[in-house]
């Protein structure tokens, strides 16, 4: 290199790696994973510390109500850029409203914010899926009420948020029914060897 020559650095680039690991919003992430998880705590720990039914139940359903509103209105437009909402218009028509950020001005959520909220969001109707089954089983029909609460909560946010990210206009049926005929049509047109 001589001595004349300009040379462009580019400060900030090193640090782009490390915006893409770090979590942005922490306290978002704790309150998406906290009152879902304190719920299934309590959902299973409840009997080591009341007898009451009532009380647990209502403990409980708090717990899901406040996880309900904080992923609705907080945690999927901080940590992924979606939300969805519900309006009433005047004619009393309800329509569902399903949003994705698009403004490429705005920060993108980085991978490890999207992973918390993701798996949180997927892994809890899971969850509430085996007590469903597990209180049905068992005959614990009191009980069941309270999953089908947790299952009911947890499934209504992961299926608003499903259509956030695949496109509010879009239905699910229609995506998943291209999907399958997209690959029947790929195997159908597929070369087979034929016999010579």
């Amino acid at each position: 290199m001589e001595d004349g020559e300009d040379v462009a650095l580019d400060f900030g680039s090193e640090d782009d790696a490390m915006r893409h690991k770090r979590v942005r919003h922490p306290v978002a992430c704790f309150f998406h994973l906290f009152f879902r998880v304190l719920a299934i705590i309590t959902y299973l720990f409840c009997g080591l510390f009341s007898n009451s039914f009532v009380t647990s139940f209502v403990i409980i359903v708090m717990m899901l109500s406040l996880d309900f509103w904080t992923v609705k209105n907080i945690t999927g437009r901080l940590l992924v850029g979606l939300r969805w909402w519900n309006h009433v218009d005047e004619d009393g028509k309800s329509h569902w409203i399903f949003e994705a950020r698009k403004k490429p001005g705005t920060l993108t959520p980085t991978a490890a914010e999207s992973r918390v909220f993701w798996l949180g969001l997927i892994i809890c109707p899971i969850i509430w899926s085996l007590f469903f089954f597990g209180t049905l089983f068992a005959l614990k029909l009191n009980w069941l009420a309270v999953v089908v609460v947790g299952l009911s909560l947890s499934a209504a946010n992961l299926y608003g948020y499903i259509r956030c990210k695949v496109g509010g206009k879009k239905k699910l049926s229609s995506i998943a029914t291209n999907f399958l005929g997209q690959q029947i049509l790929q195997r159908a047109t597929a070369t087979t060897p034929t016999d010579a």
